[in-house]
């Protein structure tokens, strides 16, 4: 299982994910599930994968063919990223399909899901997510981040803070608390968690971390994320009856920040 997302504000588009891969509890790899492709002052295009490794690569290799082909269509030649979502929707059913055509095992899963975003000079910054199948939706207002993979355990902190008004920064950090919060719920998620966050009009990629567990600045919001939730929850009111007696009858001094450490 992996963990990937991408969110949308005025100022740019923050994408994040982890880098842990599963064939099997005895078998777990890291392999970075963000890959860029930018063409300074012309595009940026970043795309975040999720699903079968096999199909990732496979797609992979092929955009990077069909950009060394002049006269097929590339990520570069397409005018608009409507198009080049529908490419990579292409190129992910075919090889899909192809797997399945090929005799191997019905039990397994070729699936791949994609988010792609950036963009283009002269267009506004755009961001969609690609399914399996093949089909695409866009982002919106309503809707201004995406999840693939396991997305359950980060969703919580995304609906409730990331909005368009957002600043890029603060959708960053919003990011690495929702991949904390998957991380400590979801063994299957792991680091190093790669953060790139594109700036509205830049069309350059120039702001790119990549996090391990032990990274000081995301060791620091992990610690100040536990910290401020156990004050929150704290502070939350009392039951009615708790009033009456003057007694609390919850003991929190048990509660902190202590779950389960990932090792790289």
């Amino acid at each position: 299982m992996t963990y990937c997302l991408s969110a949308l504000v005025d100022a740019g588009i923050v994408f994040a994910s982890d880098s842990r891969t599963h064939a099997g509890v005895d078998h777990v790899s890291t392999y970075s599930k963000m890959h860029t492709f930018a063409w300074d002052g012309e595009r940026v295009l970043v795309l975040l994968s999720a699903g079968n490794l096999g199909t990732t690569q496979a797609v992979l290799r092929q955009i990077d063919l069909d950009l060394a082909d002049e006269g097929v269509d590339d990520l570069r030649s397409l005018p608009h990223l409507h198009q080049v979502a529908e490419y990579i929707g292409r190129l992910s059913l075919r090889v899909q399909q192809g797997l399945t055509s090929g005799g191997m095992q019905q039990s397994v899963s070729f699936e791949a899901t994609f988010i792609l975003g950036g963009q283009r000079r002269g267009l506004a910054p755009e961001m969609y997510l690609i399914y399996p199948q093949g089909n695409y939706i866009t982002s919106s207002p309503e809707q201004p981040f995406f999840q693939i993979g396991e997305t359950k355990y980060g969703k919580p902190i995304l609906d409730r803070i990331v909005q368009p008004s957002l600043s890029l920064e603060s959708a960053a950090r919003c990011a690495l608390v929702s991949i904390d919060s998957t991380m400590r719920s979801n063994l299957s998620v792991g680091p190093p968690i790669d953060v790139l966050l594109y700036s509205r009009d830049s069309l350059r990629i120039d702001r790119r971390l990549r996090l391990k567990t032990n990274s000081p600045y995301f060791m620091s919001v992990r610690k100040q994320w536990a910290a401020g939730l156990k004050r929150l929850f704290e502070d939350l009111p009392p039951f009615d009856w708790e009033r009456q007696t003057g007694q609390l009858t919850l003991d929190t001094s048990a509660t902190g920040p202590a779950g389960p450490t990932e090792r790289e």
